[in-house]
């Protein structure tokens, strides 16, 4: 890419390098069977917050490794991939057209990343039936529930029917058909410890018509990116708790730890 700075460009060159050095190995993984390849994406997105240079602040207490659960979460930027994926092992939902893109759709499948399509019920359903069956099985899925990226600042609202639909498919599998939700707010709050304001937030952000090239560019040279990752409580849903108020509640639960990370005030 024209304009990249040296530094750059080498860590870009050893983003390459690991990629291709980690992908054979997850292609081996996925031939084990069901329950191999969660360790190596684990590896490739801690290498690419570090050749990124994210700096990722842990707020709050996430999923316990080994629990099944739906993690929900706002969506501001392809950089939400490896900065959650470089927690744990765990597995996302993305939008079907997101399997066309080139190298980005191949590198979401051979992580066992699932694609939806929301405008065919059929596909939606296998879908949801295999997230309620890996959340039985002990792993955990993330769903961006607003359905699209936001612009860094702002929190759209939670769709609540795939919540809905997942937890019909874990109910189908589980006698209990109670799924725990973790919400999880994502806030890109600065370069190098330094706290931005909303054209910060906003250049950080990958939304609208904003072109990939020229926003790796950007995140590329700014040499170190600082974001918050705040986990609210966990929220039972189930028998007692309905998909429409998890939903209301893991969203009002983001919306409070994106304004305390914006603020930094505790919100009552």
């Amino acid at each position: 890419m024209n304009g990249l700075r040296p530094g750059a460009i080498l860590r870009l060159v050893l983003l390459g390098l690991g990629t291709v050095a980690l992908v054979p190995v997850q292609l081996v993984a996925l031939r084990l069977g069901p329950r191999h390849g969660w360790t190596v994406p684990l590896w490739f997105h801690r290498l690419a917050c570090t050749c990124l240079g994210v700096r990722r602040h842990v707020r709050g207490t996430p999923p316990p490794k080994g629990a099944g659960g739906l993690i929900v979460a706002n969506h501001v930027s392809w950089l939400d991939i490896p900065v959650i994926g470089a927690a744990q092992p765990l597995s996302f939902v993305a939008k079907a057209e997101v399997a066309t893109w080139p190298l980005i759709g191949f590198l979401a499948a051979v992580q066992r990343t699932l694609f939806i399509d929301r405008t065919r019920k059929t596909a939606t359903a296998g879908i949801t039936a295999e997230m309620g069956k890996r959340i039985s099985d002990g792993q955990a899925v993330v769903l961006f529930a607003e359905g699209t990226t936001g612009d860094g600042t702002r929190t759209l609202p939670l769709r609540s029917s795939l919540l809905g639909a997942v937890h019909e498919a874990l109910g189908r599998n589980d006698n209990n058909g109670d799924i725990t939700v973790y919400p999880l707010s994502i806030t890109y709050t600065g370069f190098h410890g330094m706290a931005g304001g909303r054209v910060e937030r906003s250049s950080l952000a990958w939304y609208g018509d904003t072109e990939l090239a020229p926003h790796l560019k950007a995140m590329l040279n700014s040499g170190a990116i600082d974001v918050e990752l705040a986990w609210g409580e966990p929220i039972r849903m189930g028998h007692e708790t309905s998909r429409k108020v998890a939903t209301r509640r893991a969203e009002q639960a983001i919306r409070r730890a994106r304004r305390e990370a914006v603020t930094g005030r505790p919100v009552s």
